[in-house]
């Protein structure tokens, strides 16, 4: 089986030009923009000066006593310490919320993508159980993650302390920094690729299908084992576009003298502004998972380009 990157990138973005230019139409752009939004809630010194060398000696002895320092400095201020814990409690339930939001949202901007469509309400009630079954999925990825990176982050502080306060070779001491660097890396990769195939590929089986998560990622894993490294070298592909496509931000902020940055900033404008990319990348995503047979085809007969 003969897979094509550049074909469904092609056809992705002739579905994007057809949709929102041809013709332009500001309504469907705002309804299809906060769809995409909604969607993409939840998508990621060291010292100087020569006279300083007791300073900087200083200043790492003060942050490896942080933990210690702010552990007395909570039992001082019990009135702060409680209303760290209300804030985090919060933080939580904001995040829960906007996770739902997002999951729910993928269906929708999904669907509009799939159907050419401008739809809001229709989608959010028809995928209601689809959309739920994600959240559930991606509360527990997300604290997992979360858990995940406290651990690692524990473990770097532990190790750079030993290694501060300890008297080791310069070899021990590059290596336990080589392994650090080496196990972040890895899980960035790990947790990337995850985030990547389930928007990209298990939610479209998702939406295909009418079934759970849980069921969509078995599919999926039953198809990315018969086509490992293809799904692995589609990771690097989108990899390589968003690079491309930070560069073209950039440039166009400097062409606008930030002003365009200033707006892509603003949560929903710039989701709006943004619409043609993220349009394009769902559309490309879909058109690469249908190249597997007509049971992973999203796109309707009468939608093709």
């Amino acid at each position: 089986m003969y897979i094509s990157y550049s074909g469904p990138l092609s056809n992705g973005w002739n579905r994007m030009k057809k949709a929102l230019f041809q013709p332009f139409d500001i309504n469907k752009w705002i309804r299809v923009g906060f769809t995409a939004w909604l969607a993409g809630f939840t998508d990621c010194n060291g010292g100087s000066g020569g006279n300083s060398s007791g300073k900087g000696k200083a200043d790492w002895d003060e942050f490896f006593s942080f933990p210690e320092t702010a552990h007395n400095w909570l039992l001082d201020n019990p009135i702060w310490f409680n209303l760290i814990i209300l804030g985090v409690i919060f933080l939580f339930i904001l995040i829960t919320v906007i996770t739902w939001l997002s999951s729910r949202g993928k269906f929708m901007f999904l669907h509009n993508v799939v159907n050419n469509k401008q739809d809001i309400s229709f989608p959010w009630r028809e995928y209601g159980k689809e959309g739920n079954s994600l959240f559930v999925w991606n509360f527990f990825v997300l604290w997992f993650v979360c858990a995940a990176f406290i651990v690692f982050l524990v473990y770097c502080f532990t190790t750079s302390k030993n290694l501060y306060y300890g008297d080791f070779p310069d070899i021990a001491v590059f290596w336990s920094i080589t392994t650090m660097i080496f196990m972040f890396i890895g899980l960035i990769i790990i947790f990337g690729y995850h985030s990547l195939f389930l928007k990209d590929f298990v939610v479209p089986i998702m939406y295909k299908q009418r079934v759970g998560v849980i069921r969509g990622w078995a599919n999926f894993l039953t198809l990315f084992g018969r086509h490992f490294f293809t799904f692995i070298i589609y990771g690097l592909f989108i990899f390589v576009l968003g690079i491309a496509v930070v560069i073209t931000v950039v440039l166009f902020a400097l062409i606008t003298c930030c002003i365009g940055l200033l707006l892509m900033a603003i949560p929903f404008v710039g989701a709006v502004i943004l619409l043609p990319v993220s349009y394009t990348f769902r559309a490309f995503s879909v058109e690469f998972l249908g190249q597997f047979g007509e049971k992973y085809n999203l796109f309707p007969p009468i939608a093709e380009v």
